[in-house]
């Protein structure tokens, strides 16, 4: 080209040089004008970094002779950067493993020999004939280099530097293979997303070079945002916020943000989200976030959309784009550790240390978090440590990150120090709703995204559960011993109205997202208490580990309503009228008020209605979370604003209320442990009053209630002297302990060998056998022994805590008798061989004054 052409073309390259920008329809926002843009660092231009002298504008990039010899370089007129880039990656990408391990490459080097910070921004090429020239510039980093701003490892910079991994990806193939392969990737069009086309119209709105993503498919760095209510556009090529409700439908250019054109994460999915519906996410963010954030004044969290959560170039150390996503305590964030919790605290968190104006209606999962007893959501609290071990995109099948699977082996499964908990093990942000139940409209929200505790209770879950991944346990024996033999695993989203049968392929019960780590599909032995930081410590209740719940929930039909068919593997008696127990988590328990003996005076509302005992269902979140008044199990607030999840509590094992040797009636007239679990649910009234009148499935013998009878008594009485002291499911009936038939669920300990005698000795460290008999007040000192005989019950952990009951013959409901209770066998062995009164006066059972 000779210098006449060069001139006569120069207005026009100082516009769309190197972009290929078309100029676009009257009235629109982005125009090409490079001259009024921070791009132009003549002397004129209005940004800060911009030269002493040198008036020509498109001479710190282009020229027309001795340009760059690069593939689809326009003119260039810099050095291409010398540096080594650590590129994005992450394990959910699908995108071609050698483009990213390569990247950046094509037309992104460009820019990043400005933006990567090694290089001076004054230093071209040719100037004015002259080669190699260094251009002098005001407001520059060190050398003359792009200055850091906010701060260098800030996402809140444009010196990107060299370490990629906290960037959008770039120098991909973006194509219908990747969309296909990743699930949540519009296939290019060739209208919005595609490579462009010598002579074919219209040309893509965001170009793909040579079908790979470049920073230029983004950013037009000649373009200019007109509008001022939309300022800054950051030289994207389309909006930068969601200006109109999103409607899960094809790409808006009017209406949507840039990433909707080419992320669609589940079309209505999104759109009617917690976080994207403007009927939900109304709330605003102060002034100094926005500003943080170079949002317009007053923008509503609708608005903001993908960039409450992300930021295409974010605090360096964060994963996924996250923003914020770091451990770093300063404001903004500045390098750290990844702490993906730190992302949902922006908004989750009380007011004054939310980003919001008003979180009257978001929940505050930052403070429970920060309670005595929480789940491991930090790095320190985690055993691995820093970094977080969480990581979506891992395990077996396709499309894992956009379902967020993760494996078993993270969870903890053959790698126990892998367990930890991350607010998207049980969330996925793109699809929760603020819905009653995850198979609701999220169009039309409810008042709450937390379950519905009415009458007709059930198990189903929540809107705010919708989406994430889960697990069904299959049983193959309904012996309490026996752990499931497999695990259905769910995933996936099946919109509105989807069923909610247990079977289903994706989560339909918070229960599964629990069991994916409180069972052994996570793990080959349960963990050890306090293994992780808040954790509750070892030795509380006289628990040293975590249980299986898989295998304690456990529903089996036939032990359903009235069976008699026990299965705890005992033989003789300890049979007759038993089954198995659970509190009804994964299932029903069939035994209505008629086969309970019970009343609406027996349980609180909402669970003591007629019509709905033995068939309604409950969460594990109804006992597990923070702290609630004594009288219930519902958070204090009326609003969204208390979360129900066991993120954290006062209470150890993240309970809602007390729960230990002692609780229980602590007088005779009402008088009860403050702030019961137990009593939460089932009526104070009722159990803890020697005048309680209501029903209980222990009566007999004349007495219509025997919980209320023996507070008389006793003037006291403790929940762990007759039931097991980790109440979700039992190998008998009632959830009730019975020291003639301690098995396997109990290790042998030296204490224990000690009191048996010769030929029913146990073996220390080994399960005990089936049908033992133990004392209820051992000594220690061998069975036939009554020298310092210790007044006590029986605690070995997990399921015996200051045990008392001994049962020789168990009864249906309401059918109990004084001889039901007692040492097994005339001989008493090690017992004292006595039932019914005789059994609970003499001494040596220690049931005359228990403890």
């Amino acid at each position: 080209m000779n210098a006449r052409r060069w001139l006569r073309w120069l207005p026009v390259l100082a516009l769309v040089a190197g972009a290929g920008v078309d100029a676009p329809p009257v009235g629109a926002a982005r125009v090409p004008d490079v001259a009024n843009t921070k791009h132009n660092l003549s002397v004129s231009g209005p940004g800060t970094v911009k030269a002493v002298s040198e008036t020509q504008i498109c001479v710190f990039c282009h020229t027309p002779h001795g340009a760059q010899s690069a593939p689809a370089a326009p003119l260039w007129n810099r050095k291409f950067s010398g540096a080594t880039y650590t590129p994005y990656a992450s394990s959910s990408i699908e995108a071609n493993a050698l483009e990213m391990a390569s990247a950046p490459g094509g037309t992104s080097k460009l820019c990043l020999s400005c933006h990567d910070g090694t290089l001076a921004i004054g230093s071209v090429d040719v100037l004015n004939a002259q080669q190699n020239v260094a251009i002098d510039l005001r407001n520059t980093g060190p050398g003359g280099t792009m200055p850091a701003g906010a701060g260098a490892t800030t996402g809140f910079t444009r010196n990107l530097g060299v370490n990629l991994t906290n960037d959008h990806p770039i120098s991909f193939t973006f194509d219908a293979t990747l969309a296909n392969n990743d699930g949540e990737l519009r296939t290019p069009d060739g209208i919005t997303v595609g490579t462009r086309q010598a002579g074919v119209q219209p040309k893509p709105k965001l170009p793909l070079e040579g079908g790979q993503v470049q920073c230029a498919s983004c950013h037009d760095p000649h373009s200019r945002e007109t509008d001022p209510a939309r300022e800054p556009g950051k030289f994207l090529r389309a909006n930068r916020l969601q200006e109109s409700p999103p409607t899960g439908g094809p790409f808006s250019e009017a209406a949507d943000q840039i990433c909707l054109a080419c992320h669609d994460k589940g079309g209505t999915t999104w759109a009617f989200s917690a976080h994207a519906n403007r009927d939900v996410a109304d709330e605003v963010y102060t002034a100094a976030a926005a500003a943080l954030r170079e949002f317009p004044a007053n923008v509503p969290v609708w608005k903001a959309g993908c960039l409450n959560c992300h930021d295409s170039h974010t605090v360096q150390g964060a994963r996924r784009l996250l923003r914020e996503g770091t451990d770093s305590p300063a404001t903004p964030k500045a390098g750290g550790n990844p702490a993906q919790e730190q992302v949902c605290y922006q908004c989750h968190s009380a007011l004054g240390q939310s980003i919001l104006t008003s979180v009257v209606n978001v929940p505050n999962v930052r403070d429970e978090f920060a309670s005595s007893f929480r789940m491991p959501i930090t790095d320190a609290d985690q055993q691995r440590g820093a970094p977080e071990v969480h990581d979506i995109g891992t395990g077996v099948g396709a499309r894992r990150g956009k379902d967020f699977v993760e494996s078993q082996q993270l969870l903890g499964k053959t790698a126990p120090t892998n367990r930890h908990v991350e607010c998207t093990d049980c969330h996925n942000p793109h699809r929760v709703t603020r819905n009653r139940s995850f198979a609701a409209n999220g169009a039309v929200p409810d008042a709450e995204g937390t379950h519905s505790h009415t009458a007709g209770h059930t198990n189903i879950a929540s809107g705010v559960l919708r989406g994430i991944t889960g697990v069904e346990p299959v049983y193959g024996s309904a012996s309490f011993y026996a752990n499931a033999i497999s695990f259905d695993f769910k995933r996936g989203d099946a919109g509105t109205g989807a069923s909610s049968a247990a079977n289903s392929p994706w989560v339909t019960r918070e229960y599964q997202i629990c069991l994916k780590c409180h069972s052994d599909y996570a793990y080959d032995q349960p963990p050890l208490l306090g293994s992780s930081g808040g954790g509750t410590p070892s030795g509380t209740n006289g628990m040293e580990r975590y249980t299986n719940q898989a295998k304690e929930f456990q529903a089996p039909p036939s032990h359903r309503g009235g069976a008699s068919a026990g299965d705890s593997g005992a033989s003789g008696g300890f049979n007759i009228d038993n089954h198995r127990s659970w509190h009804p988590v994964i299932d029903s328990t069939g035994r209505s008020h008629a086969v309970r003996g019970t009343t609406t005076a027996s349980w609180r509302a909402p669970w003591n209605a007629t019509a709905d005992v033995g068939t309604q269902t409950m969460y594990c979140s109804d006992c597990h979370g923070a702290n609630t008044a004594a009288d219930t199990v519902v958070p204090p607030s009326t609003t969204s604003a208390t979360p129900w999840g066991p993120h954290g509590s006062t209470n150890q094992f993240i309970l809602k209320g007390e729960w230990s040797s002692i609780t229980g009636a602590s007088g005779r007239e009402n008088a009860y442990t403050a702030n019961a679990l137990c009593f939460k649910c089932h009526d104070p009234a009722t159990y803890a009053n020697r005048n309680g009148n209501g029903g209980t499935g222990f009566r007999g013998g004349g007495q219509s209630n025997l919980h209320a009878f023996h507070t008389d008594k006793i003037q006291r009485l403790r929940c762990t002297w007759c039931h097991v002291a980790v109440p979700h499911g039992w190998k008998n009936k009632a959830l009730l302990v019975n020291l003639n038939d301690v098995g396997p669920e109990a290790l042998c300990r030296t204490e224990d060998a000690n009191d048996l005698p010769t030929g029913l000795k146990c073996t220390v460290g080994q399960p005990m056998p089936q049908g033992t008999q133990m004392r209820n007040g051992p000594s220690g000192n061998g069975a036939t022994s009554t020298t310092n005989w210790v007044n006590r019950g029986y605690t070995n952990p997990p399921y015996y805590l200051n045990a008392m009951l001994k049962i020789r013959t168990f009864r249906q409901s309401g059918a109990w008798t004084a001889d039901s209770c007692g040492s097994a066998g005339s001989a008493g062995v090690p017992g004292n061989g006595q039932s019914g009164r005789n059994w609970m006066r003499d001494s040596n059972e220690s049931c005359a004054s228990p403890p």
